[in-house]
C-alpha cells in the first residue's frame, strides 16, 4: 500500500459558539485505506468530519488534503480538489428525482459526457437507482436513500470520500450491503475515513482506527488490533459496539 498522506488533521480545535467540542485532535488517513474513526454517541465524531470538509472551521490546528492546507478552505470549494462528505442523514432532495440528485453531485463537472460515465458507473454499482431513476427520491426506502447520498458523492469522483454513519438506521441485510459499497469503492481507489456507529461491523474492515472520548483521540491503532480487544470496545465504545 502506498504510505503518502492524503489528509491529515494537526491538534484541529473546534468549536460551536463558545463550546469547544474537539481538543487537539491529530490524525492521518493514507492512500488506499480505510480508516475508522470510532467513539459513543457526542464523541465529536461527526464534528471531525465537518471540520476536516470545511464545514466547521478550525479554531486552531491545521487541516491538509493531498499536501496542501485547507484548514480554511470555503466547505464547497472540496469537492472539486476531490474530498467528498457524505453527512449523517442523508440529506437528499425530495421534490427531485433520483437522476437529478444524482447530477447535484457532479456541479464540480462542465463535461457532460464524463458527467454520462459517472452516472453510468452509479447505476452499475446501484442498480436500484437506476430504475428509479426518474422517481421522487424522497419515496426511496432509508437504505436507498443511503445509496443515493453515496452515488450523488460519487459524481464528485472523489479521491477520499468521509462517510458519516452509513449504516444508522438500517437492517441488518441493509447494513452488510452498504459495507459492501464501502469496500467495493476502496477496491476502485477510494480513500475512505469512515464514522460508523457500529464498531465491530467498521473494525472488521478498517486498515486503521482512532477512539474519540469527548472530543480527544484516546486510542489508535491498526483496525484488526482495536477490533479483537474487548476491554477497548467496553472502555470507550459501550454501545456503538
Amino acid at each position: 500500500m502506498d504510505s503518502e498522506i492524503v489528509l491529515s488533521a494537526d491538534r484541529i480545535v473546534a468549536r460551536y459558539g463558545s463550546i469547544e467540542a474537539l481538543h487537539g485532535v491529530s490524525l492521518t488517513v493514507k492512500k488506499g485505506q480505510i480508516v475508522a474513526l470510532l467513539g459513543a454517541n457526542g464523541a465529536g465524531k461527526s464534528t471531525t468530519l465537518r471540520t476536516l470538509s470545511g464545514l466547521l472551521t478550525a479554531s486552531s490546528g491545521t487541516v491538509r488534503f493531498l499536501g496542501e492546507d485547507i484548514t480554511r478552505v470555503p466547505a464547497h470549494r472540496l469537492p472539486h480538489s476531490g474530498l467528498v462528505h457524505v453527512p449523517e442523514g442523508r440529506r437528499i432532495f425530495g421534490g427531485m428525482t433520483v437522476k437529478e440528485n444524482l447530477d447535484l453531485g457532479s456541479f464540480t463537472l462542465a463535461n457532460d459526457v464524463e458527467r454520462r460515465r459517472r452516472m453510468d458507473h452509479v447505476f452499475e454499482i446501484f442498480p436500484i437507482l437506476a430504475r428509479r431513476q426518474n422517481g421522487d427520491a424522497s419515496n426511496l426506502s432509508g437504505g436507498e436513500q443511503q445509496m443515493l447520498a453515496i452515488g450523488r458523492a460519487l459524481m464528485a469522483s472523489p479521491k477520499v470520500l468521509l462517510l458519516d454513519e452509513p449504516s444508522m438506521g438500517l437492517a441488518p441485510q441493509l447494513i452488510k450491503e452498504v459495507m459492501n459499497i464501502v469496500q467495493r469503492l476502496n477496491r476502485e481507489g477510494v480513500t475512505i475515513l469512515l464514522v460508523e456507529q457500529n464498531s465491530k461491523v467498521a473494525l472488521k474492515f478498517a486498515d486503521y482506527g482512532y477512539v474519540l472520548e469527548a472530543g480527544r483521540i484516546v486510542l489508535e491503532g491498526p483496525g484488526s488490533v482495536l477490533a479483537n480487544d474487548d476491554a477497548v470496545i467496553g472502555a470507550y465504545l459501550g454501545n456503538a459496539a
